[in-house]
Formats: structure tokens, sequence, C-alpha cells
């Protein structure tokens, strides 16, 4: 059996997905030598809610031009470069998968954005960075991957410096028994690794951290897959959205993830800690 950080790998990569993407943008009529984050936005929040959960999640942290972040699962850079472009903020991206820091970095070069961001290859088990770099660790649907959940949280009190904060926005497990596969983040169960809001708020505070605010997001997540799947009943599939990152079971995945929620299979809570000791 291949190694899991293998298997989550090749689960995220898509042959040339950079020159998928500037073909999709560039058939919406988008300007590829001048791009924004904003005409990026379809195709690179890759989370529920979008670039609407990013900016909500952003504006709670107090985040600013000395505020340096490091983004844990940073995909393809959509919050990164959000981070970056509306608050200022000094950002490191994280990611497991090789193609999505190419990726990532390309696009922060065209949006004239590279001056404030970096993306690094890596574990988020073995983080390569030394202790207390940053002031903020924020990550999105990304612990989904990871099943060591203690592990997971020790490296990230590990980087952030004293008093700094922790912000996750992630789908957890909801008791209503298994996923229907597959899902935007695993095809098959075995790298799927949800843990349940309670325990991971647990995790959390004895991994030393204090909760500053925790919500349950898992109405709000539903509604929005209801009215996604409403709008392209209507209008048909978007010319930039996920089916250029995941490929055309995107389709049978959002249909799950639906199923998922309404079904309690599935949650999604947001949380912002700190770091106490």
């Amino acid at each position: 059996m291949k190694h899991s950080t293998q298997t989550i790998e090749e689960h995220y990569t898509r042959a040339e997905l950079g020159d998928l993407i500037l073909a999709a943008l560039r058939h919406a009529g988008k300007n590829l030598e001048a791009l924004t984050p904003e005409d990026l936005a379809p195709i690179d929040e890759f989370h529920v809610r979008g670039r609407e959960a990013t900016v909500e999640m952003a504006d709670m942290m107090g985040l600013g031009p000395a505020t340096h972040v490091l983004d844990v699962g940073c995909g393809i850079g959509g919050p990164s470069r959000r981070l970056a472009f509306e608050y200022g903020c000094r950002v490191t991206g994280l990611d497991l998968t090789h193609e999505y820091c190419r990726v990532a970095a390309m696009l922060a070069e065209r949006t004239g954005l590279s001056n404030q961001i970096v993306y690094r290859q890596g574990d988020a088990l073995d983080m390569p960075f030394v202790d207390a770099s940053f002031d903020v660790v924020w990550t999105q649907h990304a612990s989904m991957n990871i099943a060591d959940k203690t592990g997971l949280f020790s490296e990230v009190h590990r980087v952030l410096k004293p008093g700094g904060q922790l912000a996750i926005y992630d789908i957890v497990a909801g008791g209503g028994g298994e996923l229907h596969y597959p899902v935007p983040w695993a095809r098959e169960p075995s790298i799927s690794f949800l843990m349940d809001a309670g325990d991971m708020r647990e995790q959390l505070q004895n991994s030393g951290f204090d909760v500053l605010s925790w919500h349950d997001e898992t109405a709000r997540a539903l509604d929005w897959f209801h009215r996604m799947m409403a709008q392209t009943k209507i209008n048909g599939p978007p010319q930039l959205g996920l089916h250029v990152l995941v490929g055309p079971d995107v389709e049978a995945m959002i249909a799950n993830v639906t199923k998922n929620l309404e079904q309690n299979r599935i949650a999604l809570v947001q949380a912002v800690m700190e770091k106490a000791r």
C-alpha cells in the first residue's frame, strides 16, 4: 500500500494544472498579464462558501501589513493571495502537493503579489520552519486529509509565536454515518480523516490553545450548496469553477457533500484559537 501522503498528493495532482487554469481564464475573457485575486476567486477558493468565508474569517483576526501568516494546506493559493491583497499581510503557503505550489507561485506572480507571498512544498506534520515563526496560522479544509491531528496541532503550536492565533475553517465528522464518496478531499475513505467537532476542540485545548471563537457553520454551508446547485441548474456549470481543479467528477463530489451535510454525516466548523502556553 502506498504511503498515505503520496496517495493524498496523487488525489490532488492534475497534470498541467497551470495551463488548464490559464486557458479557462483566457476563455472567460480575463487579461492574463494583469490578473487580480477577484479574477481568480471562482477557481482558487477551494473550500465551502469560497471567498466569502475567507474574508469573514480574516475580518475576525485583526490582520494587517505587520502580520506574517502561515497558510497550511494553501492549495493553489487563493486565500493567501486574498490576505496579501486585501489586508497587506506577508504570507507563507505550505502544501503537500508539488503541483499546487508551482501553480500558486505562478498565480502570485501574475497578480503582482510575489513580493508578499512565498510557497513551500512540505508536510504539515513536519513543517520546514523554525519555532515561533508566525503571527497567525491559517488553515481551511486541510485537516480532513491528516490522520494525526495531535501531530498537526503540535506543529501549529510550535511554529506560532507566543500569543499567536490559529484560524480554522474545516469539515468535521457529523455523527450520521459513513460518508458518500467521492468528495473533493477524497474519492474513497482511505485518505479521509474526519474528527468530531467536540473532540477537535478538546484536542486543540490539550495542545495548548485557548478558544477565542467557535462556530458551527453547517447550516450556512448547506444553504450555500443548495444555492450553488440551483444556479447551476439554471445557468449550467460556470466557465471558471472547481471542475478545472478537480476534473469531470466535480458534480458528483458536490452532490455528495450536499447529501453528507443533509444527512449529518459531516459538519463545518469555523474557529479562532490563541496559543496559550
